[in-house]
């Protein structure tokens, strides 16, 4: 099967929204996709806000020999460090309260 790594088109008449998926490349635009890996909202004023990606998962399909549209490579190369970043700090916040609870419980007698 040959993946790719497009945008699918999920928006209405005058508002258009974008999934970023993985997709089979012979479905058709809005075809059946393998897994939704961000999504581009061209209609959002702050030209930052306007993309959203799970850089893990891209780089997964990517591993696997997935290929990547024009337009998406463009997001990738524009805002994938920044998704790299937030994806790091929620991945620490989420490990530091866990951590904090376990060494909390191991310190209480029972």
């Amino acid at each position: 099967m040959a993946v790719r790594i497009r945008m699918k088109l999920m928006g209405r008449k005058h508002r258009p929204f974008y999934r970023i998926v993985a997709i089979d490349s012979r479905q058709p635009r809005e075809g059946r996709e393998l897994e939704v890996l961000g999504s581009y909202d061209p209609m959002v004023k702050n030209t930052d806000d306007r993309v959203t990606l799970r850089p893990s998962r891209i780089k997964y399909w990517q591993s696997v020999g997935a290929k990547v549209s024009e337009k998406v490579q463009i997001f990738l190369n524009k805002y994938m460090k920044k998704w790299e970043e937030k994806e790091a700090q929620a991945a620490a916040s989420a490990t530091t309260p866990a951590a904090a609870a376990a060494t909390a419980d191991a310190g209480t007698p029972k």
